[in-house]
């Protein structure tokens, strides 16, 4: 049964390959070279179709013919919910593929999707550590579950960025759960991972570097929920450590490249589903290793994982547990010599995100503070007294504003931190104009600005002055200016110290 299943999975992805490479050029649903691509020609990237259509036919076959499958334990309800789950999320991947869809809608169609296959009772019930040791996991089931899924789907999507390389993997650890299905006499599960072997094996000469045909986000997100569900397929709901070890190591490589690239993003401050160049295999091809080179590594490197994996199936608890340890650190340790993962460069980006975020706070406060005294103004005196004060406050060095109709200047006032207009060289500049009260009216801040070792800080603090001089109060002070002001007068203030200033401000204002 096992070798009909994987011949006649290859035998019809074999036919269906060449099929889904014709579609892809009548319909132009090609992958076009880019800044992020390795690849230098267009290339179809709807190869994903065929893999599904050759696993969906042979199994559902296989289960029609072999009419002892679904004789009680609601397998076939199982079985059914399974279908139309990853039919969905192979749906969305091909929609995606063809429209660009957004990263939030897909990640919302794989948790329903999940979701209805944990409904179904293909989740996590408990944790075997060892014999003795055994946890229910009660309301964490759904949690765990979900996320292993969603997460596993996603960690082979990111990985599909070499030819034959989310394929290759995607066999290896298909091959490597089929061998524990097939040892516990779990047919289902064992014929859904032998046609998906047998479809992936024919596909990897047509993916093979040069590709003639990519996954697409139909393929890897088909094969990536796909194994997932077959991974809790093969513990039963029993979470046993030493079965759940063999995918978690044969596909450390995904697993721990996805968790670097969303830590990656976080210190960078990116949204953790924005794309880059810094994957493992990235990596690999910027230390000089040729693109077949690359995907021979991670092919051998999940290959002994893999290895691993099933002999701590086979290990007692102790010796399985003392494995599983040691191959993720090297796991961890593969990610290091490559410069995927640098710890003292991580320690500094979380240090400097620690601090921007202390600094933006303290900004966020002195804005809200010098905004009540906006609030209170009532002549333009005040208000550019006000003005210096969030000058202070923000850190600025310099600034000032001017009034000129036509090529005339009316008036101009001068603030700075120092007490002496002196030449400023680590300050970012800005010019700032404000609303027109009249047409011909034309006022500009010349701000200048402390960058105090973060340029970031100084755009942060300048953005926070503009909202302040965009009160409400401000178009009718400048109204008032404009009226009252017949010659040029040049003004200066200056304040030996923030209280100082403070200070005049609160008795003026009677704060």
């Amino acid at each position: 049964m096992y070798l009909f299943v994987y011949l006649g999975s290859a035998l019809v992805a074999l036919i269906a390959v060449p099929v889904s490479i014709w579609l892809a050029y009548r319909l132009d649903l090609v992958d076009v070279p880019g800044v992020r691509k390795m690849h230098s020609k267009a290339i179809p990237r709807i190869g994903g179709a065929a893999v599904f259509t050759s696993v969906t036919l042979i199994f559902v076959l296989a289960l029609y013919l072999h009419s002892a499958i679904g004789d009680g334990g609601g397998i076939q309800a199982k079985i059914i919910v399974l279908l139309c789950a990853v039919s969905l999320v192979f749906i969305v991947g091909l929609v995606d593929d063809i429209k660009n869809l957004r990263a939030r809608i897909k990640l919302f169609v794989q948790l329903v999707a999940a979701m209805a296959v944990c409904a179904a009772g293909i989740r996590f019930k408990s944790l075997v550590i060892t014999e003795s040791i055994a946890f229910d996991l009660g309301l964490l089931s759904w949690p765990i579950s979900l996320l292993w899924i969603v997460g596993i789907t996603n960690a082979v999507n990111l990985s599909d960025g070499l030819d034959g390389l989310a394929a290759g993997v995607s066999a290896i650890t298909c091959f490597a759960l089929a061998i524990i299905a097939v040892s516990h006499g779990d047919l289902v599960c064992g014929l859904l991972l032998v046609a998906l072997l047998g479809s992936l094996t024919s596909f990897l000469f047509f993916n093979r570097n040069p590709a003639k045909v990519f996954l697409g986000d139909c393929g890897s997100l088909f094969l990536g929920f796909t194994i997932a569900c077959a991974s809790l397929m093969v513990v039963g709901g029993s979470a046993s450590f030493a079965e759940m070890a063999v995918p978690v190591l044969a596909l450390g490589i995904p697993i721990f490249d996805t968790l670097f690239s969303m830590l990656r993003r976080f210190l960078e401050r990116r949204s953790l589903l924005s794309p880059d160049r810094s994957h493992f295999h990235h990596r690999l091809i910027d230390l000089g290793y040729s693109h077949r080179g690359a995907v021979l590594i991670i092919y051998t490197i999940t290959s002994i994982f893999a290895g691993l994996g099933i002999l701590i199936v086979t290990a007692t608890s102790t010796v399985a547990i003392i494995i599983f340890v040691c191959a993720l650190v090297s796991q961890v340790l593969v990610f290091r010599v490559v410069g995927a993962v640098r710890l003292r460069e991580t320690l500094a980006r979380l240090q400097h995100n620690h601090k921007v975020s202390c600094q933006r706070k303290a900004q966020i406060e002195n804005f809200e503070d010098v905004r009540l005294h906006f609030q209170c103004v009532t002549t333009f005196d005040d208000w550019w007294m006000v003005v210096c004060l969030a000058a202070r406050q923000l850190g600025f060095a310099r600034l000032l504003l001017t009034l000129k109709d036509g090529g005339t200047t009316y008036r101009s006032l001068l603030w700075h931190a120092n007490g002496e207009d002196s030449e400023m060289s680590d300050v970012f500049r800005a010019a700032i104009p404000i609303r027109a009260v009249e047409p011909k009216l034309n006022l500009i801040f010349e701000a200048s600005v402390n960058v105090d070792g973060s340029l970031e800080s100084a755009v942060h603090r300048t953005t926070l002055f503009c909202r302040l001089i965009e009160e409400p109060s401000t178009a009718v002070l400048l109204q008032d200016m404009a009226m009252t002001s017949e010659a040029i007068s040049i003004e200066s203030v200056r304040y030996e110290s923030y209280d100082e200033q403070r200070s005049v401000v609160q008795v003026q204002y009677s704060y």
